[in-house]
């Protein structure tokens, strides 16, 4: 990290020039695809320098960009984006953990999402905290960015994709030690859930100035750490199984109901004005279209987060009944009712909550697909790392569908077989879509569309300039 930090004058007149020829390669060009517009509705152009006498040219700048100074001046615009490539991967080995028609090699392949999920999220650690040893002003920066401050729980949402993991494909498998480490780490998630969406929005409202015109659903980005909590509850307390004591599942669903609740009507509250903006503005630009599919998240997590939770406190509720010696004992009643029966109350009460919001998460999935039915011809869309939206919000409408057929399995059977096979088709499509995403990352990185001067989420915009050290 030491030799990357070196060669700090060479590498700021190198990206500086890098910013003059891209800014010659942009000319005539529609701007790029960046969740950032959603703040200003239009990336900034600003005009052309006169070239200095002596100045490299584009193929010098080229040249060296390849050299040793390139890596810093490259690190410098890894932002927390980045970490949105560890969400998807996660949410693909959580749908494939899902999928019902089990065969030989599918635990398998889950196992490889999973641990690239791991891979990932570690690499972004050490990239963005190599950003921040070499620029150590980039880091109060990221949180007054309008933009890249959103993404900063990503970070978060990461993490929590890799506990969810660890949860489905590891526990059972390694020890009791694990069980244990798992409970301690969820009240940590938990936690950094809170502080980061308390805080972020507290800076964002602080501030930046925000008009219905330019928004889209990536304000609710910063309540998707909330979000993870009750799906990540619901597997903990089912997988933990005898290992775990009445009074520590119950915490762990309680926990886990709360910070879903909160998430999902932080994000309700932004669905309203998400509405009103489409209804008086029309839709976002066709590059700001893929961060509308981070609509349908909320609704799926809590689908998910509902059915698992309320099964799991059913089955807590029953046992817990069951086991009792007396009538007088602490576990003889729930909120004054009998244990037995306020875990099946609850749990239909979960269940018909859930398909509620499974119309819902199925009408945002939609509009999002028809809005994109005008970016289909060439040149309408420019990549950037926010095209990770297309599969991880996605991800929990899968994982939804599955868990609603498994709750019509006994009185719908047919109509929960055909969940199943339309779950089964989500599935096989999102993998498609994230290995074609993963693609154009690797394609964009080599062309220099993406960790390069003002081609990021921190770049400058509305007002917002960078310092240049």
């Amino acid at each position: 990290m030491a030799d990357a930090c070196r060669g700090h004058a060479l590498d700021h007149d190198v990206e500086k020039d890098a910013a003059v020829s891209r800014q010659r390669l942009h000319a005539g060009r529609e701007p790029a695809d960046s969740w950032s517009a959603a703040h200003d509705g239009t990336r900034r152009h600003e005009p052309e320098p006169v070239r200095r006498p002596g100045s490299r040219s584009t193929a010098a700048v080229a040249l060296a960009g390849r050299t040793a100074g390139s890596f810093r001046m490259r690190i410098k615009h890894f932002t927390w984006t980045w970490f949105t490539m560890a969400m998807a991967t996660g949410g693909i080995a959580n749908v494939i953990y899902n999928v019902p028609f089990r065969f030989g090699g599918l635990y398998a392949v889950g196992c490889v999402f999973f641990v690239l999920n791991v891979v990932i999220f570690v690499a972004d650690v050490v990239l963005i905290g190599c950003r921040f040893a070499c620029y150590p002003f980039a880091f109060r920066q990221s949180f007054l960015h309008p933009t890249e401050s959103l993404f900063i729980p990503a970070s978060i949402v990461a993490c929590g994709t890799v506990l969810l993991n660890i949860s489905q494909y590891g526990m059972g498998r390694a020890g009791p030690w694990l069980d244990a480490t798992l409970v301690v780490l969820f009240y940590v998630d938990c936690a950094l859930a809170v502080v980061a969406s308390v805080a972020i929005y507290l800076i964002l409202w602080s501030t930046t100035t925000f008009t219905v015109a330019n928004m889209t659903p990536v304000w609710i980005f910063p309540a998707y750490p909330l979000l993870i909590a009750g799906p990540y509850a619901a597997v903990l307390s089912a997988r933990l199984g005898a290992h775990a004591s009445a009074h520590q599942a119950l915490a762990i669903i309680l926990t886990g109901f709360v910070l879903q609740g909160i998430g999902f009507m932080v994000s309700l509250m932004i669905y309203s004005a998400y509405i009103y903006r489409l209804m008086t503005h029309k839709l976002p630009q066709e590059a700001l279209r893929p961060a509308m599919f981070v609509s349908v998240g909320p609704s799926g997590f809590t689908i998910t987060a509902l059915i698992g939770l309320g099964a799991s406190l059913d089955r807590v509720l029953s046992s817990s009944s069951s086991s009792s010696s007396s009538p007088s004992s602490s576990s003889s009643s729930f909120m004054g009712v009998a244990p037995a029966l306020a875990g099946t109350i609850l749990k239909l009460l979960a269940n018909a909550a859930a398909l509620w919001l499974w119309g819902l998460a199925l009408w945002f999935f939609l509009i999002s697909v028809f809005a994109h039915s005008s970016c289909i011809r060439p040149g309408r869309l420019h990549f950037s790392l926010t095209w990770y939206s297309f599969v991880f919000p996605n991800t929990a409408l899968a994982a939804a569908t599955f868990a609603v057929a498994r709750t019509l399995a006994d009185v719908l059977p047919s109509a929960a077989r055909a969940l199943q096979r339309l779950g089964a088709v989500m599935a096989v499509a999102l993998v498609v879509a994230w290995a074609l995403v993963v693609a154009m990352t690797l394609r964009a990185l080599y062309l220099r569309q993406i960790l390069w001067p003002q081609e990021d989420e921190d770049r400058d915009e509305g007002g917002f300039k960078g310092r240049e050290g």
